[in-house]
């Protein structure tokens, strides 16, 4: 696999309290080995895989979000994306965005939809908001277009605060209040995300329209789906 080029991502910006004066949002931190943004403290997410196309997983996706997910979407679905948000959530944090059940899937799955399928939940995309878009600049060790997606905690199956089940890609996962979030070591994109989230506040409706963060030969741009 060609390491440098672009691969679709999801990234989930879980938001806890929003209604209140300290809303806060997940964040762990990457390794200091890690090949992409090494120690940078990120939000909870990852690389589409083949197996998020191939599972009908779920039927209650967001309309306007799917419309927002589909503009210049090359290659990937907008059901590909929430079900790797879906799934990068529950690996990286061991949360669950889904309601009790177990719907039935298509084809062999991997890992990590077979674990939380077998624990009891249906997942569900009807509480997540499309909310940026990135591709990562040239000349990076890894790149990814990068689309976040935006829930509130109150969707979860699970006690926000236990993360027992959580993979060792992130560490230090906690809930960061917003006013103190930047003061982390962040990577640029996410600054910026989490400027767009904070002036959102407290709504959590889609966008009217999306911002996209990409680059055509030597500029960088930012334009809106």
């Amino acid at each position: 696999m060609d390491k440098t080029a672009i691969r679709h991502a999801a990234t989930v910006i879980l938001i806890r309290d929003e209604d209140s004066d300290t809303p806060r949002v997940l964040m762990g931190q990457r390794g200091e080995k890690a090949a992409f943004m090494p120690s940078k403290f990120v939000f909870p997410g990852g690389a589409v895989d083949p197996e998020d196309s191939a599972q009908s997983l779920f039927q209650d996706t967001h309309a306007t979000c799917r419309e927002k997910l589909a503009k210049d979407a090359r290659g990937c679905t907008p059901e590909a994306v929430f079900a790797a948000a879906i799934r990068e959530l529950w690996e990286e944090t061991g949360l669950r965005l889904g309601r009790p059940g177990r719907p039935a899937a298509h084809g062999a799955l991997q890992d990590s939809w077979a674990s939380f399928l077998a624990s009891g939940a249906a997942p569900t995309a009807a509480p997540l908001r499309f909310v940026f878009r990135a591709i990562t600049p040239p000349g990076r060790p890894r790149r990814f277009d990068a689309r976040f997606l935006l829930a509130p905690a109150s969707a979860l199956m699970d006690d926000p605060d236990d993360f027992s089940k959580a993979s060792d890609e992130l560490s230090h996962l906690h809930w960061v209040p917003l006013r103190e979030a930047r003061a982390l070591d962040l990577p640029f994109i996410t600054e910026v995300v989490l400027g767009e989230v904070t002036a959102a506040l407290p709504r959590l409706d889609p966008p009217e329209t999306v911002p996209f963060f990409h680059h055509d030969a030597q500029l960088s741009r930012f334009e809106r789906l």
